[in-house]
């Protein structure tokens, strides 16, 4: 395959990238409350590269880095605005609400604004 057919076109796959911007935003939530750490734009881009190849997709470099700056400015922007045990119920319900499955409000909405983020600043 080439690389043309390996990388998701942003037109052709946007709730593959709204969805990743989510599952990198939970989980900047989820290392930052439990160790008070934020991820580097480095270590966001290979999360991203290791959720997409869970499905066999695949990104350019700078593709992945974009979505990892526009999901630690989300993650950031919620922490700030929450206290800490609102922000652990967050990034907890996050976590949850990547399976299918589970129907969260919370989720749907912080999806909602991962593509506002995707919108608002697109490559």
């Amino acid at each position: 395959m080439t690389e043309r057919q390996d990388s998701i076109a942003p037109e052709g796959e946007r709730g593959v990238l709204v969805a990743l911007i989510f599952a990198l935003v939970a989980e900047r939530l989820s290392v930052y409350y439990e160790h008070g750490l934020w991820f580097t734009q480095a270590q966001g881009a290979a999360l991203a590269a290791d959720w997409l190849a869970r499905s066999k997709r695949r990104l350019k470099l700078s593709q992945r880095q974009h979505l990892s700056l526009l999901s630690d400015q989300l993650a950031r922007q919620i922490a700030e605005s929450t206290t800490r045990e609102a922000g652990l119920y967050v990034s907890h319900e996050l976590q949850e609400a990547q399976d299918p499955r589970h129907h969260s409000e919370l989720g749907q909405s912080i999806m909602a604004e991962c593509e506002r983020i995707l919108d608002e600043n697109p490559q």
